[in-house]
């Protein structure tokens, strides 16, 4: 399946234009022009065009700005959530949600740090890295849906589990730089300490790893069953069916008992933290 252009799937684009509606159906009301209202919030004529277009997602501010000067009475305000889920991409909305719903979330990755455990700055660089380039409007739609599926990690959900094994490499590569690199794996020591996340490393020096075919999510659902993720280059799918859930099950085992113990790995990560 290929990947869609952020914010540009058809149930982001109805909710936009149904917002961007809304604000000009109260402007008019108020016999107010655009440029007039780009005045009172203190935002760009162009920027209220956009949003009652429905080609930009407004921002909260925008949204509470324009609520008070329209004496829209809440009607603008409250659509505060409905905004913020268009912003995120249809894929990015699928996988928080089974995210949310999950009991374990485990992952492989080969390259870059898991982006659950990601700092702001590591994972601006990640998708500042990308080519061909991203603008900085869709860099920021990346880092705000990215950031809003780390909540999961920080839920005090008792129920929750969560395994990590990254092969030596992403700890290693400088995404961002060394100081970029070194809070980064400081975020992982962290994370490391808390009593539902394991974390485990693959050094670079093993003889076998069973995840040369690349990085890979499982997510084991609460009620019982198992979904996948897999995203490379210009792909990213979701996999329910039930042969290949069983082949990256088993994978996952062999690269676990691969790779370091959870408490081993965090002196690793302190080792590495140290020779950057």
């Amino acid at each position: 399946m290929s990947v869609e252009p952020y914010g540009a799937d058809e149930e982001s684009a109805a909710v936009l234009r149904t917002v961007g509606k809304v604000i000009k159906m109260c402007r008019e009301r108020e016999g107010m022009t655009q440029a007039g209202l780009a005045t009172a919030i203190r935002y760009s004529e162009e920027q209220v065009s956009s949003v009652e277009r429905g080609r930009r997602a407004p921002a909260e501010e925008f949204l509470e700005a324009a609520d008070r000067v329209l004496e829209a009475g809440g009607l603008i305000a409250g659509l505060k959530k409905e905004v913020e889920k268009a912003r995120f991409p249809k894929k990015v909305r699928d996988l928080a949600k089974l995210e949310a719903e999950a009991v374990e979330i485990c992952a492989y990755d080969n390259s870059v740090i898991n982006g659950l455990l990601q700092t702001e700055e590591y994972l601006r660089a990640v998708f500042g890295s990308r080519r061909p380039a991203f603008s900085e409007e869709e860099v920021d739609r990346l880092v705000t849906a990215r950031l809003a599926r780390q909540e999961v990690i920080k839920s005090k959900q008792a129920n929750l589990s969560f395994s990590f094994v990254h092969d030596e490499a992403a700890l290693r590569r400088r995404v961002g730089g060394r100081m970029v690199l070194r809070r980064q794996l400081e975020r992982l020591l962290e994370i490391g300490q808390k009593r539902n996340v394991e974390i485990q490393v693959l050094p670079l020096d093993r003889e076998d790893n069973a995840g040369l075919g690349g990085p890979f999510h499982l997510l084991r659902l609460k009620e019982g069953a198992t979904v996948a993720h897999n995203e490379v280059q210009r792909t990213s799918r979701l996999i329910s069916e039930r042969k290949e859930i069983q082949i990256l099950e088993l994978r996952y085992g062999v690269i676990r008992a691969q790779a370091l113990p959870p408490r081993e790995s965090l002196a690793f990560v302190e080792k590495v933290l140290g020779e950057t």
